[in-house]
């Protein structure tokens, strides 16, 4: 449960233009769609990638470091990183279970067969979007347990796209359609709570002596 009181608190220091940009934010963040960066090799792809999540309004960015272990680039981020939920796993099989028993459907993305066109895709299911390494691709693991795929339609010589270009451009697309549509894509109350608590922390100086100072005081 969020400690109401610790939120006003802290939501009291903020300005008032602050607090409803947060609010007007968090009309538009979902957790409908979330998306999954295996293995990138050049980490200011999938910091961009983030920065893609949050200007469209994707809530949280999973990022498997199997083999290349490496930080999200925050100059490439520009502070998305405060805004954005990242989860990191270790490897695809737990990154592919943990994402299936939270609802979600797991697509891959890929140029290759047995792919759905992204204007004919069902946004009506919670979906876990996969996009593989500039090098190599996504993983056979990732294309095996896949329960559908997407491809951004082309029309030049050129078969693939940069995985930060591809990414915006799908995540664009669907969450527009998702915007438009009836679907119930909206963050519960809770949710909406808990971001308003880890915002307002982001967003104020010296907050470790803040919160000492709020929590000796109860």
């Amino acid at each position: 449960m969020i400690d109401l009181d610790y939120l006003n608190f802290l939501e009291n220091i903020l300005t008032e233009n602050r607090k409803a940009k947060f609010l007007k934010v968090l009309e538009n963040r979902t957790k409908h769609f979330t998306i999954v960066v295996e293995d990138i090799f050049q980490m200011h792809n999938a910091s961009a990638v983030m920065r893609s999540c949050e200007v469209f309004g994707i809530q949280e960015l999973n990022v498997i470091e199997e083999r290349y272990g490496k930080s999200i680039d925050k100059e490439i981020a520009m502070g998305a990183q405060k805004w954005v939920d990242i989860k990191t796993f270790d490897n695809v099989s737990n990154c592919i279970e943990t994402l299936k028993n939270q609802g979600y459907q797991i697509i891959a993305t890929t140029p290759h067969e047995k792919e759905c066109l992204l204007d004919d895709f069902d946004i009506s299911k919670p979906s876990a979007l996969f996009f593989g390494t500039e090098r190599d691709g996504l993983s056979e693991e990732v294309l095996e347990k896949a329960d559908g795929f997407i491809k951004i339609p082309m029309v030049g010589f050129t078969e693939s796209l940069n995985i930060s270009v591809s990414a915006a451009i799908i995540i664009q697309n669907l969450t527009n359609r998702l915007r438009e549509s009836n679907i119930n894509w909206h963050l519960f109350e809770e949710e909406i709570l808990e971001k308003r608590l880890v915002w307002a922390q982001n967003s104020i100086k010296d907050i470790k002596r803040i919160k000492a100072r709020y929590f000796s005081k109860l």
